[in-house]
């Protein structure tokens, strides 16, 4: 059992955090993750800033745009990882698109990820049928690479994912780009019932969940809530990160 898998204990439902590295700057990425860890989070996703985040909406997209302009470069978060992992011994996960871990070579990259202490990895743009070479590299580094499936994921690319992702499946709520969203679609819980039928690691769901009601409700069918968007607009409003710490908080009581 990976470090990852052993935070989905039977009816426990993990609370998981995505966090833009370097932003608002470097400085801030452990004092943000610290926050999180105290307020209830179970398991961090590190975003690493790409130039063309083409899963990202506008929150994100600008939280990387800042970050890219103070130089945070890949090698930069693994050092902010290295980091965190001396202080906490929670889950950390790497949020990348494929460029970048090309770019570094996956053998470099992935050595250097189980060096520093991440434990998995998110790459949006890379699809299951592309994965074979990036799945051996990361299962040689103890790493777990979690696929994604959304709702108009074919019956064909379920199987597939549910053969292959390690860790968790990471399922994107609605067709469309990150962002904190007033609703969630309708047709969410057929979704994660139509995954569930074929897979059977833990079932997380992030894209668009910004509060409470949207927590309760993911959590009454899945095994994790994933939040992102609405955090980096909290730690935007509020530099000393007592909003984003309350709302956490507040998620964590929602999910128990």
């Amino acid at each position: 059992m990976s470090q990852i898998t052993s935070v989905f204990k039977p009816g426990y439902k993990a609370l998981i955090a995505y966090i833009t590295v370097g932003y608002p700057d470097i400085e801030a990425t452990p004092k943000i993750a610290a926050a999180l860890a105290d307020s209830g989070c179970d398991i961090i996703e590190l975003g690493i800033p790409f130039s063309d985040p083409l899963a990202d909406g506008a929150t994100i997209q600008k939280a990387s745009h800042t970050a890219l302009q103070q130089g945070t470069t890949p090698q930069v978060c693994l050092d902010a990882a290295r980091q965190l992992r001396q202080k906490t011994a929670m889950p950390l996960v790497f949020m990348t698109y494929y460029n970048p871990v090309l770019n570094f070579g996956l053998e470099a990259f992935c050595r250097s990820c189980q060096k520093a202490g991440i434990n998995g990895l998110i790459v949006p743009d890379l699809p299951p049928e592309e994965g074979a070479e990036l799945e051996a590299v990361t299962r040689k580094h103890d790493l777990d690479l979690i696929y994604l499936l959304a709702p108009t994921s074919t019956g064909e690319r379920i199987a597939n994912v549910a053969a292959r992702s390690r860790g968790f499946i990471y399922l994107v709520s609605l067709t469309g780009v990150t962002g904190a969203r007033d609703t969630l679609p309708s047709e969410l819980e057929s979704f994660v019932v139509k995954v569930r039928q074929k897979a059977k690691q833990p079932l997380c769901v992030g894209f668009g969940v910004s509060n409470q009601e949207q927590a309760k409700r993911v959590a009454a069918i899945a095994d994790g809530v994933i939040v992102g968007s609405r955090l980096i607009q909290l730690i935007e409003e509020d530099a000393t990160l007592a909003s984003l710490k309350s709302f956490v908080s507040g998620l964590r009581e929602a999910l128990d």
